[in-house]
């Protein structure tokens, strides 16, 4: 796995949209809010436009754009203006052999999940699972998350995940693990399964979180990364946020509850209450990278090799 290089002051940053769109005066406010962290900005063209009601332009459009911002030599850094939906259309546009030889900061979460698993195991570059300009950084961009991010974009040798202050991982399985760390949103990383792009788990450590879905759909979308012979693959599992996730027919059956059901019988470590996901602060985790999670100290750390 490659981490691609720092992010300096006075690189240029690529804003790309590749799920939902956001309006013209919100792209503007992403520019401003880039300039202002120090950084040129060069824009793809699709940002505002709507397409079907949730995607910013056609799947070929999107991934035409991705491709262009990793061949452009002027990018330093792609950062996702925001997720929403439409993803899984660009994956079949997607350049490999380019973006391959032209390894770049990527950033994004939620829908963006389909491109951390084509371009961590299909091009070997770690990307970052971490804020989007328009969710996290133009209104409220925290000092917690913003320091989480930097950790990682800039980080070398041995780097140790930090959740916000207060906010204590914990256990839901004992032990110790070593792998590098595949996941993101639950709903895409279901509907991987059979794609060029299904997440592989095979001595991973697997990230998965949610948002603003019902319990029966946890369910359903776990049970199938089970069924699929997925998770008893895995060496550890990390539990990020599950915003707004609920179960009004039986609140107390809750998302940690429901998972350790699906997770019975696997005998590998498992940690929750990772801030990272749909939730503020949003906490960033390097994917691809080397992870290794030990639950006596609660502590999930990160090889950085650059």
């Amino acid at each position: 796995m490659r981490f691609p290089k720092m992010l300096k002051p006075g690189d240029t940053v690529g804003l790309v949209c590749t799920s939902s769109c956001v309006s013209a005066q919100r792209v503007e406010e992403c520019v401003n809010t880039v300039k202002a962290l120090g950084y040129q900005v060069k824009l793809a063209d699709n940002l505002a436009i709507n397409y079907g009601g949730y995607m910013a332009g056609s799947g070929q459009a999107r991934g035409q754009w991705v491709n262009r911002m990793f061949g452009d030599p002027e990018v330093d850094a792609i950062f996702c203006i925001r997720g929403g939906d439409g993803s899984s259309r660009i994956m079949e546009y997607l350049d490999y052999d380019l973006i391959l030889q032209n390894p770049k900061i990527f950033v994004g979460y939620s829908d963006v999940t389909n491109l951390h698993l084509a371009l961590t195991q299909n091009c070997g570059l770690v990307t970052f699972h971490g804020p989007m300009v328009s969710s996290n950084m133009v209104d409220d961009f925290d000092e917690e998350t913003k320091a989480s991010l930097y950790s990682f974009l800039n980080g070398e040798g041995t780097v140790t995940f930090q959740n916000p202050k207060g906010k204590e991982i914990r256990v839901l399985h004992e032990g110790r693990c070593s792998g590098r760390l595949t996941g993101g949103n639950l709903s895409l990383l279901s509907a991987s399964i059979g794609t060029p792009y299904q997440v592989d788990t095979k001595g991973a450590i697997l990230f998965i979180e949610e948002v603003c879905e019902p319990m029966s759909k946890i369910e359903k979308w776990a049970y199938h990364l089970r069924n699929a012979g997925l998770l008893k693959q895995c060496s550890g599992i990390i539990l990020g946020q599950f915003t707004k996730v609920t179960n009004e027919e039986c609140p107390e059956y809750d998302v940690i509850r429901c998972l350790s059901d699906v997770f019975e019988g696997l005998d590998i470590p498992v940690v929750y209450n990772v801030e990272s996901g749909h939730g503020k602060p949003m906490m960033t985790l390097p994917m691809g990278a080397m992870c290794h999670i030990d639950t006596k100290t609660k502590s999930i750390t990160f090889e950085i090799e650059r």
